[in-house]
């Protein structure tokens, strides 16, 4: 259990003593300033959860304090003591950021309670700042293999559009390419990264339900809305909202998505007020949207309304450079999660893995690799581990192996060296994770490198 630290800051010896006992037998860490400058001076050196401040001080006041705590560190709970004859004051704590304020004298249970309460806020906040990190550390751009130019380029672009507040968003692709992934990764590098994103797939809420999923009801709207429902829409204020497969949403509910995207108003199911949110809409489809728009499938409004700024994502097959980086991230992921020690790849299974054309893309790729370790143990990935259609990738048809046995036989050198220029290549020039997929030590590795260039 967390134990919280609260400093306690009065010019009266006696009141300090009375609340370090009272607080100390809840089990919190206490801190002693017996001024507003000492209170500052102890800041440099420890971070309080709470602050237990009262108003009036010798030298520096403390509203004082409280100004400087809060451009020191914005996340430390100030509550304020006051006498009722500068109430006042207390008020204009509030406004400066005082999370409450105790009218002197109080009872010690109104301080406890009152203390109990600002710190379950400050817990649940600190949770929620732990999840927020949690959640951009995973969604961090450049944890999104890209060794590829055309994946370096979509996140250049999806960098960039990051940084807007509103600009709509267009995520174009085959399924499996990881457009939700990117989507994601936008909202955490984005103004309202703090702020929700809901993500709806409008190819797996039936249409019947997607309309008050999306924008709630009021009650008695149909037969069993007994009360009012509040939908994503507005559970998604001040934040994102990912339509994940739009081009599969009908055209009645289509029209009113285009009013939210151009007023930023609804109105819940039985309801008759518009309701206002402030929202960043980011949409995704496997579809060709304009194909769609010209057989009647999707407006025509709506589309020019969401292609403001279109990403599209490039197939595996088109991106071949990132295939192996990508399954030795997954092996490193798959080694911790299912407790296994692969290495690398040996060539046979490296060389397959490149020739096959992933109709899955990346969903694919991380499904194979989960395959692979969760039914072997092996230090590295064999060709004899991989699903059927993968290895007979490996085998070259009949002409083109009677074209490679004709003319000049090269060197096992020269073999040995195309080879490993080749997976140098497929790394971006990562030495070390080139070493790993050849099944060498990086120093023999480097060492065959040098010798070379002799």
């Amino acid at each position: 259990m967390k134990t919280f630290s609260v400093m306690l800051v009065d010019d009266e010896i006696l009141t300090l003593s009375n609340l370090k006992k009272a607080l100390e037998k809840e089990g919190y860490e206490i801190i002693l300033a017996e001024s507003g400058e000492k209170a500052l001076d102890l800041l440099e050196s420890s971070r309080p959860h709470l602050i237990l401040l009262d108003l009036v001080l010798p030298g520096i006041s403390g509203l004082e304090v409280l100004k400087k705590v809060k451009e020191t560190d914005r996340e430390i709970i100030v509550i304020m003591m006051s006498a009722y004859e500068i109430l006042e004051k207390a008020v204009e704590a509030m406004k400066l950021g005082a999370y409450d304020y105790l009218l002197k004298p109080f009872k010690l249970s109104e301080l406890k309670a009152t203390v109990q309460r600002a710190l379950e806020t400050l817990s649940l906040r600190l949770r929620f700042l732990d999840e927020f990190e949690k959640q951009k550390q995973r969604y961090y751009f450049g944890k999104i293999v890209a060794q590829s130019r055309k994946m370096k380029e979509v996140l250049d672009m999806a960098a960039r559009v990051a940084q807007s507040d509103r600009t709509t968003v267009l995520l174009q692709g085959e399924s499996g390419t990881g457009k939700e992934l990117l989507a994601r990764a936008i909202h955490y590098h984005s103004p309202r990264a703090e702020k929700p994103i809901v993500a709806i797939n409008c190819a797996a809420i039936p249409e019947n339900l997607l309309e008050s999923e999306l924008f709630g009801y009021e009650a008695g709207a149909f037969t069993d809305a007994r009360k009012r429902k509040i939908g994503l829409l507005e559970k998604a204020d001040e934040g994102t909202v990912f339509f994940d497969e739009i081009g599969d949403m009908s055209l009645a509910l289509q029209a009113k998505i285009l009013r939210v995207l151009e007023d930023g108003t609804f109105v819940r199911l039985g309801g008759s007020q518009p309701i206002k949110v402030n929202i960043r809409v980011m949409a995704a489809t496997n579809r060709d949207l304009v194909k769609e728009t010209e057989k009647g499938n999707f407006r025509q409004d709506l589309f020019y309304r969401l292609n403001v700024v279109p990403i599209t994502i490039p197939p595996l097959r088109e991106r071949k450079e990132d295939i192996i980086p990508l399954v030795l991230f997954f092996m490193e992921e798959f080694n911790r999660e299912i407790k296994r020690n692969f290495k690398g790849l040996e060539p046979e299974a490296a060389q397959a893995l490149l020739n096959y054309s992933w109709p899955g893309n990346v969903r694919e790729l991380r499904n194979t690799v989960e395959r692979v370790m969760s039914l072997y143990q092996s230090e590295n990935i064999q060709l004899q581990f991989l699903p059927q259609e993968i290895r007979q990738e490996l085998n070259l048809p009949e002409d083109k192996v009677m074209s490679a046995l004709t003319g000049n036989w090269p060197t096992l050198e020269n073999l040995e060296k195309a080879y490993i220029a080749r997976v140098l290549e497929h790394t971006g020039n990562n030495k070390s994770q080139a070493a790993r997929i050849l099944g060498l030590n990086p120093a023999t590795l480097y060492r065959k490198i040098k010798s070379w260039k002799k």
